[in-house]
């Protein structure tokens, strides 16, 4: 084990044994016993020093403990007892030690397969969400401050006509026009400006200037040109990435190596076959990084422009008239929304960077 590992098996067994012994002092074995097994079980991970301890047995202690900290919430007190604080923090530290040890074991080659690599970013999200309802509940949190996420749940499942309209109306409408007409935009006036050295001189200034503008001008005066639906958030979107798409598209134009741009000189190629023949393939990976960042631009865009002014329908406008209301958990719920839509759209992005560049060195590394 690496000195991290062995730091972090070191501090599991430590806080397992002082929630044990706060849980046999004031009687918290008997009241939560799903808890004290835990904590036993913690202890007893003190054996690693003296026999062979696999990685799993990390995992599947931290998913135990995780399963015994969530059943106890409904007979814990608020705020909960020491025991279960300390219960919390070592199944944290279980679940930190299971990843480090996992990842380790993915470097080295001990493991392979997509779906092991996928396997920790779903772990760290779901512990952060079991300390997230932890902590809301057995702390007494109020709602109004911040709702655990069970109640997040349960709004989004009683409110699913809610959600899918204000995702229809955001997403569906003014996220991808907007997204589509602004890198389409930057795509063609990056050609343009590398076509022309006075375009270059004029344009990128000016492109640098428009991305200067805050958001928070910007909507009200599409408001105020396009109208309150979908098509002024469109608008907004398409100035938001204008700029990024642009300056990405124009710099990988100029990624292509100067031999092989003599190459093309003497087979007597001309502006245009060198274009689509060399110089936007090697583009290609700085296009697509344009296109990533715009994927989470154009969703942030779209949901502030919507809070001034649009219909009765939209996940910015939700957003704003639901926190005047206090309904929080609605508030968060259309953030769930929103970041699983965004966090899609990346992967999708991602999905296509990968088949259109998969000659590219980073991809091929990525696969590895």
């Amino acid at each position: 084990m690496s000195r991290l590992q062995q730091l972090l098996a070191v501090l599991a067994v430590a806080l397992s044994a002082a929630g044990l012994g706060f849980a046999i002092a004031a009687g918290g074995a008997a009241r939560q016993p799903a808890i004290a097994l835990f904590l036993a079980l913690g202890v007893l991970s003190a054996l690693r020093v003296r026999v062979p301890w696999s990685l799993w047995l990390d995992g599947a202690l931290a998913l135990f403990g995780a399963a015994a900290l969530l059943l106890a919430l409904p007979l814990a007190a608020t705020p909960a007892s020491p025991d279960y604080w300390l219960a919390l923090a070592a199944a944290w530290v279980l679940v930190w030690l299971f990843v480090e040890r996992l990842t380790r074991a993915l470097r080295r080659g001990d493991l392979r397969g997509r779906a092991f690599d996928l396997l920790i970013p779903l772990l760290f999200g779901a512990a952060i969400l079991v300390v997230w309802e932890a902590v809301t509940r057995a702390g007494g949190v109020p709602a109004v401050l911040l709702p655990p996420p069970s109640s997040i749940w349960a709004r989004i499942v009683t409110s699913l006509s809610v959600l899918a309209a204000d995702f229809a109306q955001t997403f569906l409408k003014a996220v991808l026009a907007g997204y589509a007409l602004g890198c389409g935009a930057g795509f063609l006036v990056a050609i343009a400006i590398d076509r022309s050295p006075f375009l270059k001189r004029g344009l990128l200034p000016l492109g640098n200037f428009v991305s200067a503008l805050p958001i928070i001008g910007v909507a009200p005066i599409m408001v105020m040109w396009f109208g309150f639906d979908w098509p002024s958030k469109a608008a907004v979107v398409v100035v938001m990435t204008f700029f990024p798409m642009l300056v990405n598209t124009v710099a990988g134009l100029n990624a292509a190596g100067a031999m092989e741009r003599d190459l093309m000189r003497t087979y007597a190629a001309g502006y245009w076959p060198t274009l689509f023949k060399l110089r936007l393939p090697a583009a290609g990976p700085f296009i697509f990084n344009g296109l990533k960042i715009n994927s989470t631009l154009a969703l942030i865009g779209a949901i502030v422009a919507e809070f001034f002014g649009t219909p009765i329908v939209g996940m910015g406008f939700r957003i704003s008239t639901e926190v005047g209301r206090m309904n929080v958990d609605m508030v968060w719920a259309e953030i769930a929304v929103a970041a699983l839509a965004g966090s899609l759209f990346y992967g999708v992005v991602v999905l296509i960077e990968r088949a259109v560049t998969f000659w590219h060195p980073s991809v091929r590394s990525g696969r590895t």
